[in-house]
């Protein structure tokens, strides 16, 4: 990691070098400036101050004439324009001749034909020229504005190093100033000092403790990686804040300076692309606490949305902040865009909020059985646009949730309790006193079952039909699935079987019976029942005796 960044450091100090001999050929025809300030133009005055600034013919005072001190006499003139042309650099504000106008009487028509001119109205929006009289010089708010722009250029007392560094010695080595490559070797050291002491902090410091306290999955997945992209952060701002000092050539720092406005909105975009990740998974801990299946689902897309918007809002910043571009006719045009999008999208918008009104509704959640009209199955996803359910076909069918939202939905996953009806038909020939013993097992039956519903339960013998007696039989389940509810079903019903079996009763279907006169060779086919009660009811006591045996068993 080290090797990477130190090569990739030394192409830029190469190529630095290359750029700022090929910028002093450009600049030649300042060369050619009189010893006489010419404040004609704004391309006379532009000459003049940067002319009377270079190494080679360094008379800041006559710099200093091209400000128009008016208001700030106190003001120290040769000071102001060496920090002024020091604020030129630090920003990279790239001055050529050739763009200049060379018009005494230039006009700006994006300022209302005002007789100024800006030299770079995005990086040094208060930096311009004025003419007063008949002379071009900068602006008496430019000069008020300059030690304020060289703190803002220079901040945390960077400018003393300004002073400081020349000292070391201005020889010169391919291209560049003695103490401008110590600085440079001094910058590297730093930046590999911190990134060091940071990464021992992060990865023996912070995530030691987060194991010592039970949190070490947490510390290693989530907050280690958004700890590593935080210092090459921090080592962004760090060349940010030292790398102007060094004056490097202006066209070249100029292109440093796009890179590092790039880095710095990117970086944190994806700090908190990261950081989505643990507030996902902080989410999912929550949700797992819950019954509720749906907030599980929920997990997911608000995860994807989330980095969806930082992906969205992180790509504003860096074209806005990295390559100086106004994003306000871009939202202006996805403004108009979005409102024929959306037009032509009405169904997806529909759905979309259909999909909002089921998370916040809740009619279902993941693994309910619904019907609802044709649809009649168990829901296993809620996305965005559709919800997908399994039918007991086993096939799955996807609905919009716009279409959902607007249905009538039958939850039969929200059921406390799932009913069960059923009528027993038992034969005619069925003796009054034994129909009443069989309703009094049947009810022993449900009252007794670990699973019904013991407040509220019909059995009663309720009709004569056609061929048999009717005994209705309305019991209610508490459980919680269709599985354990067929389950129960099947206790019952073998219970019930197993009672009309003690208490010798038939169960009667749609039969026609011809009866004869009994012979004395032939009996009856009809059973005979026997009048006593007591005996009937010895039967019933005999049988839930033996399913109270069975139960304790």
């Amino acid at each position: 990691m080290i090797k990477k960044y130190f090569l990739l450091l030394w192409i830029s100090f190469l190529a630095s070098s290359y750029s700022y001999g090929q910028l002093i050929t450009e600049q030649k025809d300042l060369m050619e400036v009189s010893d006489e300030v010419n404040l004609s133009s704004p391309y006379h005055t532009t000459l003049t101050f940067f002319y009377n600034l270079e190494e080679e013919n360094f008379h800041p005072d006559k710099a200093a004439k091209t400000f128009n001190l008016k208001g700030a006499e106190t003001l120290n003139g040769n000071q102001l324009s060496v920090k002024l042309k020091q604020i030129f650099e630090g920003k990279g504000v790239i001055i050529r001749t050739s763009s200049i106008p060379n018009e005494q009487n230039y006009r700006d028509t994006l300022s209302g034909s005002d007789q100024i001119f800006y030299f770079d109205r995005t990086k040094l929006p208060g930096v311009f020229l004025e003419k007063t009289g008949n002379q071009w010089m900068f602006s008496s708010f430019t000069v008020g504005q300059i030690n304020s722009l060289h703190r803002e250029t220079y901040p945390y007392g960077t400018a003393k190093l300004l002073d400081l560094l020349p000292k070391i010695g201005n020889e010169e080595y391919l291209g560049f100033h003695l103490w401008q490559l110590v600085g440079f070797l001094i910058l590297i050291f730093l930046v590999f000092l911190s990134h060091l002491v940071f990464t021992f902090l992060v990865d023996k410091g912070l995530l030691y403790v987060l194991k010592r306290l039970g949190y070490g999955y947490i510390g290693e997945n989530y907050l280690l990686p958004i700890a590593r992209i935080t210092s090459f952060y921090f080592i962004v701002l760090l060349l940010a804040l030292f790398l102007p000092v060094l004056q490097l050539p202006t066209e070249i720092w100029a292109w440093i300076i796009v890179i590092i406005n790039t880095l710095k909105p990117l970086l944190i975009t994806v700090i908190f692309y990261k950081i989505v990740d643990v507030i996902a998974a902080y989410f999912s801990k929550l949700a797992e606490r819950t019954e509720s299946t749906l907030d599980d689902q929920l997990v997911p897309l608000i995860r994807k949305t989330l980095k969806a918007f930082v992906i969205i809002i992180g790509t504003l910043f860096v074209l806005k902040e990295g390559l100086n571009l106004d994003i306000i006719p871009f939202l202006t045009g996805l403004s108009i865009g979005g409102v024929a999008i959306a037009l032509a999208a009405q169904d997806t918008i529909k759905n979309f909020f259909g999909s909002v009104m089921i998370f916040l509704d809740r009619p279902f959640q993941v693994g309910d059985w619904i019907t609802s009209g044709d649809l009649d199955g168990t829901v296993e996803e809620v996305g965005f646009r559709s919800t997908r359910v399994r039918t007991f076909r086993n096939s799955v069918m996807y609905i919009p949730n716009g279409k959902i939202a607007d249905a009538t939905i039958d939850n039969h996953g929200l059921r406390q309790y799932r009913r069960f009806y059923t009528t027993i038909t038992i034969t005619y020939d069925t003796p009054p006193e034994l129909v009443e013993e069989f309703v009094k097992g049947l009810r022993a039956i449900v009252t007794s079952h670990p699973k019904t519903r013991k407040d509220t339960f019909h059995v009663y013998f309720n009709n004569l039909s056609s061929f048999s007696l009717d005994i209705m039989f309305y019991i209610f389940f508490e459980v919680p699935t269709w599985a354990e509810e067929l389950e129960c079903r099947h206790e019952i019903l073998i219970q019930i079987m197993k009672l009309a079996e003690t208490l010798e009763v038939r169960f009667a279907f749609p039969t026609q019976t011809v009866h004869m006169e009994t012979f004395p060779e032939k009996k009856s086919l009809s059973p005979e029942y026997d009048s006593d009660i007591k005996r009937y009811q010895a039967k019933l006591g005999q049988f839930m005796q033996e399913e109270l045996r069975k139960k304790e068993n």
